[in-house]
């Protein structure tokens, strides 16, 4: 990743869990939330699938990860329908470490019927912050994220974020 160093807690973050533990991560912009994640997705067997909710950051970091070699891919609006099946065949077939999913898409049948067809690493849920009905990014469909606990239990957890009260904290901590 070309960093000398891990930065504050990360390493402690990156061993909890690849271990298998959750985690909720609070940094601010550009503290290195990402590594966190990242690291272990690649460290664990099976594709970590990473909760988005915005389109820009997920081909930011597709790309950026696809540059440097790891097989990173997104599911959202702006891919037309063969550009999703071949991103979930390559998904279904064990091909990707990464995959970055918005949480509309997420919510639905048909994708948590894809993602019980093939090993996650981990489940990264970015700007974990959107699950509070307090703050002001507030996206209903975040409320839906607790299936993934309920469907697939064994799979640790990562929530993130840069904004988080401790009220706030105790939501993402509850809903997810």
């Amino acid at each position: 990743f070309g960093f000398p160093a891990f930065r504050g807690a990360q390493r402690d973050i990156i061993d909890h869990v690849t271990d298998g533990g959750d985690a909720l991560v609070l940094m601010p912009t550009g503290g290195g939330k990402s590594l966190c994640y990242q690291i272990p997705a690649l460290l664990r067997p099976g594709t970590a699938v990473v909760v988005s909710p915005l389109i820009a950051l997920m081909q930011d970091q597709v790309a950026a990860l696809t540059q440097v070699g790891i097989r990173a891919a997104f599911l959202n609006s702006t891919l037309d329908p063969q550009a999703a099946r071949e991103t979930e065949r390559a998904f279904s077939r064990g091909q990707l470490d990464l995959l970055y999913i918005a949480p509309e898409r997420l919510a639905t049948a048909r994708c948590l019927d894809l993602l019980s067809g093939a090993p996650i690493a981990l489940f990264a849920i970015d700007e974990a912050h959107c699950v509070s009905q307090w703050g002001h990014d507030f996206r209903p469909d975040y409320l839906q994220l607790s299936v993934l606990h309920e469907r697939f239990p064994e799979v640790p957890r990562i929530a993130l974020t840069a904004t988080a009260d401790p009220q706030t904290r105790a939501e993402i901590i509850t809903r997810l």
